[in-house]
């Protein structure tokens, strides 16, 4: 991130860091719970487009699983040969009619099976050290792109997504993919190889024992589809409920003081634990029945066994096989049904694949901010005049709540914007900020449209000091520090003198270098203020937001506080929003808004002389005392 979006972001304190209404559901295109992914050909053929970035190491880590598999398929039949010769060998010298064991013959075969399960061993480790190399990167990559995505999306997007939405496609569906690429996909070429091999192989050895093994097969693969048709939902349903309450875990811990102050504990306790409970149950369901295949196999495999001891006995008694064959082929059909089994598995965890694969592709293709210009406007030098010319602007474009918004503002003067709850005053910082962009109309600054900057340009301009002040867990040195990354100690400090913190700062334990906590408790609402001041004055801005930036401390406080904006505020255009009217009798403009209009405008003595909608504001506030 560059230092101009990093000083912007430090300014852009909109609002507290958890926005989400509490409990709300989830937003973003998020799919509803046991549905499978909607378009399982088209999401697998996007991933398979992402991963063909690492072909050469994918197509080297199938040779590898393919031939592991290989030397380990050779081995029953090379061993049945030894049990064969154990076997005739002691059969003869009880009869008298052989030579014996050949114990050579079966120290060669026992150093050929070593030397095979050896390169077997060493084949399966290099494509598993490859393919991790490949399921690491591919989830650095997803996750890189989630957060530049995030980035490059509109402010609507989270105002109407809960963060633990967000949050859940970044760690639980990246991990499932990154599992699935680990282990699943060597699993299944492995598998793949397994099957057909031991199938040459049983072939080769008895064509007859072979029907009967494959006899047990349509039964095996009815059982798992019967399960895996009935698992899959429950899988989908778990990763959405995970979403779900990690996004209800995330408000709450961001929380959690005002969860206390209104004695929300045991709401909150009883949603987490419906969630909870939802999510056991359907976890129970999908890995329950998941975990029902392999008993399911082994019991078809069982059964499989018995019918291939018995025709091999009586084929071994008719002599058209051999006692060490019957052997090798119980070790192939237990091969055999293994995979089978494994690629019914595999399939399964497919599903769930592409079903987190989906929520990540659909993350990565919500609608993005307007581009920026083609060719940006560098400004050698802001001036800090700003007009807004017939602006109209709605979060929906069906409910318009600024309509023909007119104003300008000349370089340095403090602009007070007031109104009622609701009549468009923060709407029309977002706007200037161009976290939104308007519906109709243009907001100019130094004449030039504001869709004509970059946004890190335009948003470098601009300083804000809002009323919940954002404020991280470092020193007080490094959060003033995050207006200009690049600032000395003693700029830091001369900012720090000028916002009235160095008056206070020198009482707490280790001075500037005092760690707030992670909500930053350890200091008071109105020293928090002051910092995110001083902050603002080592950035530099020429242009001020200052949004109900003392409505939240006590008068003394305010009174400290105002002397530091005072200071921030000298030649430089400031917009002052606030309830309390008696902050901003100074200012050089005020505009009146109600319902999105400005509906009056003029200095503090013009407005009240009018005995308008402003004046009855003022009075309200200050009823039984003289107007100034």
């Amino acid at each position: 991130m560059s230092e101009g979006n990093m000083r912007a972001n430090s300014q852009r304190q909109m609002g507290p860091r958890h926005r989400g209404p509490m409990g709300g559901p989830p937003g973003g295109g998020m799919m509803h719970g046991g549905e499978k992914a909607r378009n399982f050909k088209g999401t697998m053929k996007k991933l398979i487009k992402h991963l063909s970035v690492y072909k050469l190491q994918i197509i080297i880590v199938f040779i590898f699983a393919a031939a592991s598999a290989l030397f380990s398929i050779a081995g029953p039949k090379i061993l049945g040969k030894a049990t064969t010769n154990l076997f005739e060998g002691l059969m003869g010298k009880l009869t008298g009619t052989g030579t014996g064991i050949d114990f050579e013959y079966i120290g060669g075969i026992l150093l050929t099976l070593a030397g095979l399960y050896l390169l077997s061993s060493l084949f399966s480790y290099i494509q598993g050290f490859i393919m991790s190399g490949v399921s690491m990167k591919i989830s650095y990559g997803f996750r890189k792109d989630i957060s530049e995505k995030i980035n490059r999306m509109p402010l609507k997007y989270f105002d109407g997504t809960n963060h633990g939405e967000v949050l859940s496609r970044i760690t639980n569906d990246v991990d499932t993919l990154s599992q699935t690429l680990n282990q699943s996909l060597t699993q299944i070429i492995t598998s793949f190889t397994t099957v057909i091999g031991v199938l040459v192989m049983m072939l080769s050895i008895s064509w007859s024992m072979t029907l009967v093994t494959l006899f047990i097969l349509p039964v095996s693969m009815m059982l798992i589809m019967f399960v895996v048709k009935r698992s899959q939902k429950y899988f989908k349903q778990q990763q959405d409920l995970l979403g779900n309450l990690n996004g209800h875990i995330e408000e709450m811990y961001g929380g959690h003081i005002v969860v206390k102050a209104f004695n929300g504990e045991e709401k909150s306790i009883e949603k987490f634990e419906g969630l909870n409970s939802k999510l056991y149950g359907v976890a129970w369901k999908s890995q329950f029945l998941s975990g029902m295949m392999m008993p399911i196999m082994s019991f078809v495999g069982n059964i499989g066994y018995v019918g291939v001891s018995v025709l091999g006995g009586w084929l071994a008694i008719k002599r058209t096989i051999e006692v060490g064959d019957i052997q090798a082929f119980i070790q192939y059909v237990r091969q055999f049904t293994q995979p089978i089994a494994q690629l019914a598995n595999v399939s399964n965890v497919l599903q769930q694949t592409a079903a987190s694969a989906e929520r990540v592709f659909e993350f990565l293709a919500e609608e993005e901010e307007v581009p920026e210009a083609a060719n940006p406007v560098k400004l050698d030098e802001v001036q800090g005049s700003v007009e807004f010319k017939k602006v109209h602007f709605g979060y929906n474009s069906d409910k318009i709540i600024i309509n023909d918004f007119s104003a300008h503002i000349k370089p340095g003067q403090r602009v007070a914007i007031v109104g009622p709850t609701g009549a468009g005053k923060t709407t029309v910082v977002k706007l200037l900020m161009r976290f939104y962009d308007v519906n109709e109309g243009a907001i100019l600054v130094d004449g030039h449209d504001i869709k004509d900057f970059s946004r890190s340009d335009l948003r470098s301009m601009f300083g804000m000091v809002l009323q919940d002040t954002w404020l991280y867990n470092d020193s007080i040195m490094n959060n003033i520090r995050y207006g200009r990354l690049n600032a000395t100690d003693e700029e830091v400090k001369a900012a720090a003198r000028a916002a009235h913190v160095d008056s206070f700062v020198h009482t707490l334990p280790d001075g500037y270098n005092m760690v707030l906590n992670e909500e930053a408790s350890n200091v008071s609402q109105g020293q928090k203020q002051l910092i995110t001041i001083a902050r603002a004055i080592l950035a530099d801005p020429k242009i001020l937001i200052l949004d109900e930036a003392t409505s939240s401390v006590d008068t003394r406080t305010e009174l400290q506080i105002q002397k530091a904006m005072n200071n921030l505020m000298k030649n430089r255009t400031s917009f002052i929003i606030a309830h309390r009217l008696s902050t901003i009798r100074d200012a050089d403009l005020i505009l009146v808004m109600n319902n999105g209009d400005i509906v009056e405008q003029g200095n503090h003595k013009e407005l009240l002389a009018k005995g308008g909608f402003y004046a009855a504001l003022y009075n309200s506030q200050f009823e039984g005392s003289q107007a100034v």
